[in-house]
């Protein structure tokens, strides 16, 4: 039994039993840290004296049957997440002494629940790219191939995930800084519908902003949507009624789904391709309906995402740090992120906003008749871990494309936030980086969409588990 590999599911069944103890699950996670953390860098601080210590507590709590939900669960923060007390640098050099005066709701929930931060997960500076590297923190690579990014900018939390250093982390995602992360390490990542996830002022306001988790299963992810999803005061946008998920599968025969490869316009490696296609296979033959749809859509949903995203989080980053005394501190990613934010202009607002309501119109007419969307999570898995957005061009399936957001395929669904988007690993590339697909619920349908995935899940396993594992990394190979 490899305690750095079992799901929250299946640790709290062994807790409960006690077959095993958080001391043993924190442990074991220590030590292969200590051995590979320094090949794929995921961490940016590490709480592990502190961890021992809310371990043995928990270990009590078992003991005496007061455990909570999620007693003892080992859970990496990402370093963008406030938590009360504790430094948060989100990648940047000029966060380096900024302590957190507040607890953001989910991991105010997590922590409620008994879980245990017993780390902080490398981010992008302001987590505003879709890899990992920062000026601060160094290069975070992937643990199945790390010549390759883990993505971003969940990239620490899916790479500590991907190589059994942490049970559950959870991460945001602005334009797929989830589901890029969960594709490129073969897990399960969430955008749930915008509200349903609390998030902390000022970023609750913005609709492209989610807050979520990823995990090695779906169970996993079902039961920590219960916990963390719901109204909290501090967000009106999360000001409706919680609806709790059953985990009870959706029987897979006769649901309707449409397939998009390209949502238009993305080119796509080879690979990408295949194993899209052999998962639409794998629910054929599960019973599910999947058919081939068009949609609409062109390149303008790039151009839609950027000008929202200059006009929100460009607009308030370029008002804090876009000054003489802080420039020379800032990544070069983030430099050219200012500049392509500031064309942000009125007129140019009202167009994306008029392009939006487009993509609406054109995917409404996909949900009239089918009851999910499937397509790829990202378009190539070849992007290198020290890519830079400024500087470096990028091609997928032999065309160029923009090195921004070209090869991702996720930010169409924050313009479209509503919708609840689940990352489901689908294989692997040629390069031995998983690949992932996009299940695409109906507004708000969250609950559905989940329990969709709990029925593949029932035909498929989880994807990582303690006999599907990287195995490059040097611990591993022992």
């Amino acid at each position: 039994m490899d305690l750095c590999y079992l799901d929250a599911c299946e640790v709290l069944q062994r807790y409960k039993k006690r077959e095993v103890s958080p001391v043993d699950v924190l442990q074991a996670q220590i030590e292969r840290f200590e051995q590979i953390g320094g090949e794929i860098n995921p961490f940016t601080q590490c709480r592990f004296e502190r961890a021992q210590q809310q371990a043995r507590l928990a270990e009590q709590a078992y003991m005496r049957n007061e455990a909570r939900p999620l007693e003892g669960v080992i859970t990496a923060i990402k370093d963008e997440t406030y938590v009360r007390g504790e430094v948060t640098t989100n990648g940047s050099r000029l966060l380096q002494n900024n302590v957190a005066d507040v607890t953001d709701p989910v991991p105010e929930r997590l922590m409620a629940a008994g879980s245990i931060f017993h780390a902080r997960t490398a981010t992008p500076e302001f987590s505003v790219a879709s890899y990992t590297w920062s000026d601060l923190w160094g290069v975070t690579r992937n643990p199945w191939n790390t010549d390759i990014t883990p993505g971003g900018s969940s990239g620490g939390a899916a790479a500590a995930m991907a190589a059994g250093l942490s049970t559950i982390a959870n991460g945001t995602d602005m334009g797929g800084s989830v589901r890029i992360p969960a594709s490129q390490c073969g897990l399960v990542g969430l955008k749930a519908s915008h509200g349903r996830i609390p998030e902390i002022p000022p970023y609750n306001v913005d609709p492209y902003v989610h807050h979520g988790m990823l995990t090695r299963s779906v169970r996993d992810m079902v039961l920590l949507y219960n916990l963390i999803s719901g109204p909290h005061p501090v967000d009106l946008m999360s000001q409706m009624a919680k609806e709790p998920v059953a985990s009870q599968p959706l029987d897979l025969r006769g649901v309707k789904v449409g397939l998009s490869l390209d949502l238009g316009f993305f080119p796509l490696d080879d690979d990408v391709r295949r194993n899209t296609l052999s998962y639409a296979e794998t629910l054929r033959a599960s019973g599910a309906e999947v058919e081939l749809v068009s949609l609409d859509w062109d390149a303008r949903c790039i151009r839609t995402a950027q000008i929202h995203q200059g006009a929100q989080m460009g607009h308030m980053l370029r008002k804090k740090y876009d000054h003489a005394e802080c420039r020379a501190q800032l990544t070069s990613y983030v430099k050219h992120y200012f500049s392509l934010s500031a064309a942000a202009s009125p007129q140019r607002i009202l167009e994306a906003n008029e392009y939006a309501q487009h993509m609406w119109q054109s995917l409404e007419q996909v949900f009239r008749d089918y009851d999910f969307l499937l397509c790829p999570t990202v378009c190539s898995t070849r992007v290198p871990a020290d890519f830079d957005y400024s500087r470096d061009s990028m091609e997928v399936g032999g065309v160029e494309v923009d090195p921004v957001k070209g090869w991702f395929m996720t930010y169409p669904f924050n313009t479209l936030s509503r919708c609840p988007v689940l990352s489901l690993p689908s294989g692997f590339a040629d390069n031995g980086v998983p690949t992932g697909v996009q299940l695409v619920g109906h507004p708000y349908a969250d609950g559905r969409l989940l329990q969709f995935a709990l029925g593949i899940e029932a035909v498929t396993g989880p994807f990582i588990h303690a006999d599907n594992r990287p195995m490059n990394l040097q611990v591993l190979n022992s």
